[in-house]
């Protein structure tokens, strides 16, 4: 299998919005649950969100993230996305998609495989 990869991080002021991208370059993940996950300096990984094989279910991180950022993929670009709105301080990390190998309504990292190498999101305060 051939690792997914990240894009679209970068520095961006307080309030704003990035959309993240997560290409699948093997074309093997298509029929699979999909999501994102975060890890700040000093803390563990956590989860943001995942998105099933076809983008019709979404589950989300208990209120940290909810209304705010917003999972989709397009499985004819062979990527998935993560739109982040109103972006705060303590969303500044490294942002990691990776392949859940069953249900979507599972948050740990350990549930997941064949992450990609992330891609860093800065908030300016």
């Amino acid at each position: 299998q051939v690792q997914p990869v990240e894009s679209g991080g970068g520095l961006v002021q307080a309030g704003g919005s990035l959309r993240l991208s997560c290409a699948d370059p093997g074309r093997s993940f298509s029929t699979y649950p999909m999501g994102w996950f975060r890890q700040a300096p000093g803390k563990e990984r956590e989860f943001v969100a995942s998105i099933s094989w076809n983008g019709d279910i979404t589950f989300y991180a208990d209120s940290a993230v909810k209304g705010r950022f917003t999972i989709s993929r397009d499985n004819t670009k062979n990527t998935m996305y993560l739109q982040m709105n109103s972006l705060k301080p303590e969303d500044t990390a490294v942002y990691y998609c990776a392949v859940r190998l069953g249900s979507i309504y599972y948050a740990r990292a350990d549930g997941y495989a064949y992450w990609g190498r992330g891609t860093q999101v800065t908030v300016s305060s």
